[in-house]
């Protein structure tokens, strides 16, 4: 097996339907595997597990829609997550597939549920990192996860938000990556220079504060429709949930019961001494859970405890 270091990453671009996507890829092979990023984040998130993963798979993780290299329309209806769903659909199609396993975090693994739920059949398992399926996060939501969410409400007002981040060269970015860790030294100043260029691209901040006004109050505060079926937020796909308990932005309390709305095999995987950016901060626990599960019943396990 060739070390980590010696397994190449390589970029391309995907046209999706209205967007041309960024990706970095990994690996090789017949199973596709798709990492999806979170706020404020690109493919750089992923750094970590992209030469791990892709030792058994060929393993895909874009730029989404409006970060660092990928396209960036203007609209904030662009950044519906119906649109969002759909390029992920179009990366599973562009790679010549038609279903992928789903690796996501953040606004990634919000994005992931809900194309589970809408394309099942596309999904051949879901692991999500951090973040509830929207109906588990509405039936556990409380005030104290609402003052949690402070951050939420304010990028729905229009340009502050941006200046308000973008102050002293993304000050608050860089002491957000660092002080919001239980590890110390997770983010070097490297990779949070890594962060800010992707976010220095013209229209990303924006962009990815767009994704904040064109779901949040649709879909966590108003009961919103995640499928085209209003009463169904069930997933039905083989799901992992994997979660830094000590998360500032979603509570322990916000992910409890997340099998209540599981229609398949379901496991849990959580990290006491992790925060939020648990596949940075907790890499060889977040990396053996994934080779284990998207290993599981192929002929590839052996290779997950090399």
């Amino acid at each position: 097996m060739k070390p980590e270091r010696e397994i190449a990453i390589k970029h391309g671009f995907s046209d999706v339907g209205e967007v041309r996507l960024h990706y970095a890829e990994c690996g090789a092979g017949d199973d596709l595997v798709i990492l999806l990023h979170g706020f404020p984040e690109c493919w750089y998130s992923w750094r970590h597990q992209l030469p791990v993963l892709g030792r058994n798979h060929r393993v895909i993780a874009p730029d989404m829609r409006g970060y660092n290299l990928s396209d960036k329309p203007a609209p904030v209806q662009d950044y519906r997550i119906e649109s969002l769903v759909e390029d992920v659909v179009g990366l599973i199609r562009y790679f010549g597939k038609e279903r992928a396993a789903i690796v996501a975090h953040d606004w990634g693994a919000g994005v992931a549920w809900a194309l589970a739920q809408r394309h099942p059949e596309m999904v051949s398992k879901l692991v999500a990192m951090q973040v509830p399926p929207p109906a588990a996060w509405r039936a556990n939501f409380t005030l104290r996860q609402l003052l949690h969410s402070w951050y939420m409400l304010f990028f729905q007002l229009p340009r502050l938000p941006e200046a308000w981040a973008r102050a002293n060269d993304f000050a608050r970015l860089a002491r957000m990556f660092k002080e919001t860790t239980v590890k110390d030294d997770v983010f070097t100043d490297e990779d949070i220079e890594i962060y800010k260029q992707a976010l220095r691209q013209p229209g990303a901040l924006t962009a990815g504060m767009n994704y904040y006004r064109a779901n949040v109050f649709k879909s966590l505060f108003r009961g919103g429709v995640e499928t085209p079926k209003e009463d169904d937020g069930r997933i039905r796909v083989p799901t992992l949930f994997i979660y830094g308990e000590q998360d500032h932005a979603v509570l322990p309390e916000t992910v409890r019961g997340i099998s209540r709305f599981i229609d398949s095999t379901y496991s849990e995987l959580r990290i006491a001494d992790s925060a939020h950016w648990v596949q940075n901060e907790a890499v060889e626990e977040v990396n053996a859970a994934l080779l284990e599960f998207l290993d599981k019943g192929s002929d590839k396990g052996s290779l997950a405890a090399d």
